[in-house]
């Protein structure tokens, strides 16, 4: 069984599937704008970003269809569930992320919800393009590969 990361405990959510799905080709730390009780909801742990993606308005971005549930404790001032957040980014990387959609045809997506060395809520977003089935197959097929190899190794060198 592998070991877990240090970091693994500070995760709130993960999106398991953008790996599978998207060759990932660069990965940007953003913090996000939350309102009211989401950051008490996602502590608990049921948030998903499987299907969340983020999207350029007026020279922000934001992160759409996110799922945060309502908090139930918090009464009756609750937060919409899928509303869109907004990503807090340095001007740089705003820009890097916007001309990389706008160019290359490239699509934002989060990778990960986590908890800082500080107790801030971070978003790792990747820039990704999207995998063909037969891009998928081969991905899979080098995988396999890889993990024999390593068992025959492992045997002879027992």
């Amino acid at each position: 069984m592998a070991k877990k990361k240090k970091s693994d405990e500070n995760i709130a959510a993960r999106n398991r599937k953008a790996r599978h799905n998207y060759f990932i080709e660069d990965n940007i730390e953003a913090g996000i704008m939350l309102q009211g009780t989401e950051i008490k909801s996602i502590r608990n742990g049921r948030s998903s970003i499987e299907e969340s993606y983020a999207s350029e308005e007026n020279g922000e971005l934001f992160l759409v269809n996110a799922y945060i549930p309502e908090y139930q404790a918090g009464g009756r001032d609750q937060h919409e569930t899928r509303r869109p957040r907004k990503l807090l980014l340095h001007k740089k990387e705003l820009v890097k992320m916007i001309n990389a959609v706008n160019r290359e045809g490239a699509t934002i997506i989060p990778l990960s919800l986590y908890f800082n060395k500080r107790g801030m809520l971070k978003v790792d977003l990747g820039i990704a393009k999207g995998k063909r089935q037969y891009d998928k197959r081969q991905t899979e097929k080098n995988r396999d590969w890889k993990r024999d190899q390593d068992r025959i190794i492992r045997d002879k060198n027992i």
